[in-house]
């Protein structure tokens, strides 16, 4: 970490690993769709990797899955494996592939099976402490931006 970056307090993308890393995090988290709460957790795994805003991952039991149907889509990860997307449904608005997770994630990643993580850009609003994160269209992998991370656009 660069001088100017620890007196400024925040964290830098440029600062992750190359292998992504799991975190406890004590922050709440709330991701809203079509005016409904479908995720709410104090619970949530972060997931730091190189370059790329972190990842919050929700644990299931926190996430209204009633809205949620797998969308058939899947990807592969070097590091943690297959992931399996979801469909978000609420009322008579849909997203596809909204949300993603590792059912049988590689051993180092074991600590994010059984949960769910969302793209920001097609939700209502997502927070982290109460704070609106910013969206980013495409980008960034599903990393939710905060006020306290910089560097996003890797020295842009």
């Amino acid at each position: 970490m660069n001088k100017e970056r620890e007196e400024s307090g925040r964290e830098s993308v440029l600062d992750y690993p190359e292998k992504p890393r799991v975190e406890e995090t004590p922050v709440h988290v709330e991701v809203f769709f079509n005016n409904i709460l479908v995720a709410d957790s104090s619970g949530v795994k972060r997931v730091a990797d190189k370059g790329m805003p972190p990842v919050y991952y929700i644990p299931a039991e926190d996430v209204e899955m009633k809205y949620l149907s797998k969308s058939g889509r899947t990807s592969h990860c070097k590091w943690k494996g297959e992931a399996s997307y979801y469909n978000l449904r609420v009322h008579d608005a849909e997203a596809v592939h909204a949300a993603w997770s590792y059912e049988d994630p590689k051993p180092d990643y074991g600590d994010i099976s059984g949960y769910i993580a969302f793209y920001s850009e097609p939700m209502q609003a997502c927070y982290v402490d109460g704070e609106l994160i910013e969206r980013h269209p495409g980008k960034h992998g599903g990393g939710w931006v905060t006020s306290g991370l910089e560097d996003v656009h890797g020295g842009d």
